[in-house]
């Protein structure tokens, strides 16, 4: 008997992997079958669910597990930064990644600075889905020099020359 031919071994090669070409397709897809006892009232998978793993499904089937774990975060900034900091501290909001915090004085703003690794170990550590890449801590701002409704421009009482 001879041996088959290169072209017919790849034949039947790609015959076995794939099927029969002549042979009559079903393109229907199948329905999984259930398990025995599925149908059973109070059977598997039709136990009821609490309300929390509800929500916490729905949550992430909306995608709103970002701005609830922001949500969170601003409102737990005590425990986060420490009940005597967050004294001198608020969380001002979060935008692009960034959460920025009011501090009271530029010695906080300073002093939270230096305290910026822990805080950002506690965030990534507590709430994941917040997506804060950065903070930003906020001194008070400047006094301003403008004064009233008829001030004119100019540099105003720094202007000693001229």
């Amino acid at each position: 008997m001879a041996e088959p031919s290169e072209a017919s071994r790849v034949y039947l090669r790609f015959k076995d992997v794939f099927g029969d070409p002549n042979a009559k397709r079903v393109r229907a897809r199948r329905r999984p079958r259930d398990e025995a006892g599925s149908s059973v009232p109070f059977g598997a998978g039709r136990d009821p669910r609490g309300i929390g793993d509800t929500i916490n499904s729905l949550t992430l089937q909306l995608g709103w597990n970002s701005p609830l774990a922001q949500s969170e975060l601003l409102a737990s900034w005590i425990e986060l930064a420490g009940e005597e900091t967050s004294k001198h501290s608020t969380p001002a909001g979060i935008e692009d990644g960034v959460l920025t915090v009011q501090c009271e004085s530029t010695a906080w703003a300073t002093q939270l600075r230096m305290m910026r690794v822990d805080i950002m170990t506690h965030i990534a550590v507590r709430y994941p889905d917040a997506g804060i890449q950065s903070i930003r801590f906020q001194g008070p701002n400047a006094p301003s020099w403008k004064k009233g409704p008829r001030s004119i421009p100019g540099r105003g009482p720094r202007d000693t020359y001229g």
